[in-house]
């Protein structure tokens, strides 16, 4: 999938079916990091904070202590709607959410001190303008091999076939051309144990990982095929592959 087909997925499925994943069950040996832990280590109290690609905003509501302002971007009208909503009930009077496109930041340049970017797209070049001398930049991005067992049973997934590393150099890459320093990146993948058959066609129906899944009768004879073979006593064993880049300008 190219970048304008994941835009259309995410808009097109968070309109239709919602993004609560917190209902999802899945058991996992756990990240050496947590995102956006190591976004508040580098984020001092008197900072303005961008993320990127929010969606229904409850990690930057989590962390809205953190900063003086917290702004969440999306270009999904469907996420803004649940970010709006989760805002309005949690009562947090310095987070604010935002329609907009990551490639065309509409905010004055160097307002930011740090910028965050988890799971979704961004311009280099665009972070680079909105954020001040000396701030930090930090994304969390899914690697070529996460999933992989399923995306073998099914003989396609999101970069499936790639090598792994290739996404992590390519924005190492062009970090750097933007005019990034000191840039660092760290990554891991674990196993994760989905509880239940619902919880992994929660995940398939709500994310990119297996193109198109679910327009054939196929894929749902695959994915009970794939659960036999993977069922274990703790649950439907995957695995999760993550990197983090960290970049100052």
């Amino acid at each position: 999938m190219n970048t304008l087909e994941y835009k259309d997925f995410y808009d097109k499925v968070g309109k239709r079916i919602g993004w609560d994943f917190s209902k999802m069950k899945c058991v996992s040996e756990g990240l050496p990091w947590d995102f956006y832990n190591e976004v508040t280590k580098v984020t001092k109290k008197s900072d303005l904070l961008l993320d990127i690609g929010t969606g229904g905003g409850e990690a930057i509501l989590s962390i809205a202590d953190a900063a003086l302002l917290l702004v969440g971007i999306d270009r999904s009208t469907g996420m803004m709607e649940t970010a709006t909503k989760n805002a309005v009930s949690s009562g947090i009077p310095n987070v604010r959410f935002l329609q907009m496109d990551a490639e065309q930041l509409d905010f004055p340049n160097h307002f930011f001190q740090v910028v965050s970017s988890r799971h979704s797209c961004f311009d280099p070049n665009e972070i680079a303008k909105v954020l001040a001398p000396g701030g930090i930049f930090l994304t969390q991005q899914v690697s070529e091999n996460d999933k992989v067992n399923i995306k073998e049973a099914f003989g396609r997934g999101q970069a499936f076939g790639k090598k792994n590393g290739t996404l992590k150099n390519q924005y190492i890459t062009e970090l750097r051309e933007a005019g990034f320093t000191d840039i660092k990146a760290v990554e891991a993948s674990v196993t994760e144990y989905y509880q239940t058959p619902e919880d992994l066609l929660f995940l398939l129906k709500h994310t990119p990982i297996i193109p198109n899944f679910g327009e054939t009768e196929d894929d749902f004879q695959i994915l009970e095929q794939w659960i036999r073979d993977n069922q274990t006593d703790i649950g439907i064993m995957t695995n999760s592959s993550r990197f983090m880049i960290t970049a100052r300008k």
